[in-house]
């Protein structure tokens, strides 16, 4: 046998069929006479054209396997491995240097559409519990009139006469390694490799119209700013009637005027009398549940915070809700009759600045109620 062809590739002669095309990929990016101009080279670059022409076919690999030659049996071109029409893996060619083959064959027009998104609005306690809106999309959807093909009624798409219907055009041209083709997209069906000669009135030819449609979204308990629901097969009608594309909604909540979001906890703050928080006090609470009552403890100091356990918005993953904080804020008085003033100097000389106990001693107690009931002006 005159050649080795697994030699010449470099490879076993078990090597698989990635394993050959592998090898030949490298050496034809590191011999190809554009590369490397060298006669000699230009000899080696033809030889591994013809080792990969042979081993990358199975029934070549056999004969070949079998002591015969393979190229002369099949009127190949010899050592040099190229037939009358160039190169006989010239994709393979083009594969080693751009990473992947060109398609052949003509373009489908039928091609799924585009994903879509809208965003909504929804309150506080809409994504605390969930709910279900309706939403009014604009979207494309498939023509009425021609059902998606693009044709008129009454008239259909027509093979390229161009082309034949094969979506691309080849061009063959002469080099010093022989004849090489190259295809490109068909210029006047655009590679469909059939054009439209009475397009559809409704849709222009693009299989597809515009439309105002409503849908019911269910919106999931727990959501949150920026939470986005999957709506599959609700976005754009592809060109050619294709598959439609997904619809995504995206979710806004709008600003409460009493409770802070963070997390899937909410944060209220609560405003009570210098002389409730010392002497304690129940302030009603409206919150998502309902209307409820805050028990504040006496001597509760300004910035405290309450904790409602289980009154904040459901997990959106898990079982349970956050929690509902309450925070208190002190109000002191900034203005006082002389009657306020003479009970809080009062009160004062009977704790002693000097010595505040954070306790009520014997006598403080009934003062303050009354300087109490000065503040509520009774």
């Amino acid at each position: 046998m005159a050649t080795d062809y697994y030699a010449v590739l470099g490879v076993r002669r078990d090597a698989s069929q990635d394993e050959i095309k592998k090898a030949f990929r490298r050496l034809a990016r590191e011999l190809h006479p554009d590369v490397n101009p060298d006669p000699k080279t230009q000899e080696r670059f033809k030889e591994i054209n013809a080792a990969y022409e042979v081993l990358s076919d199975p029934q070549k690999k056999q004969v070949y396997d079998l002591g015969g030659d393979p190229l002369s049996q099949s009127g190949g071109g010899g050592a040099g491995g190229f037939g009358a029409g160039g190169f006989g893996n010239f994709s393979d060619i083009m594969d080693a240097f751009f990473g992947t083959a060109s398609q052949r064959g003509p373009r489908s027009r039928t091609r799924r559409g585009q994903d879509a998104m809208i965003r909504i609005d929804v309150e506080l306690d809409e994504a605390a519990f969930g709910t279900t809106k309706d939403i009014q999309v604009d979207t494309a959807i498939v023509c009425t009139t021609c059902s998606g093909e693009g044709a008129a009624p009454g008239t259909t798409a027509q093979t390229c006469d161009m082309c034949r219907g094969r979506g691309e055009v080849s061009q063959v041209t002469r080099s010093f390694l022989g004849q090489v083709m190259t295809s490109r997209p068909c210029p006047q069906c655009q590679g469909f490799g059939t054009v439209v000669p009475t397009p559809c009135p409704e849709c222009a030819g693009d299989g597809r119209i515009r439309s105002r449609r409503t849908l019911t979204v269910k919106i999931p308990a727990g959501v949150d700013n920026g939470t986005r629901i999957q709506l599959a097969g609700e976005g754009e009608v592809g060109p050619g009637g294709g598959p439609a594309g997904d619809l995504y909604v995206e979710i806004h909540e709008t600003a409460h005027s009493m409770f802070q979001r963070r997390g899937d906890d909410l944060h209220c703050t609560v405003t009570i009398p210098m002389t409730a928080a010392t002497l304690g006090t129940k302030v009603p609470l409206e919150t998502l549940d309902g209307l409820e009552e805050v028990d504040i403890r006496p001597g509760t100091q300004s910035g405290q915070s309450i904790p409602l356990h289980g009154r904040g918005v459901t997990h959106l993953r898990g079982g349970g809700r956050g929690d509902l904080v309450v925070h208190v804020e002190v109000q002191t008085p900034v203005k006082l009759d002389p009657e306020q003033e003479r009970l809080v100097r009062e009160l004062a000389k009977l704790r002693g600045e000097e010595r505040p106990t954070g306790q009520f001693q014997p006598g403080q107690q009934g003062l303050f109620s009354r300087l109490k009931d000065a503040f509520n002006g009774r």
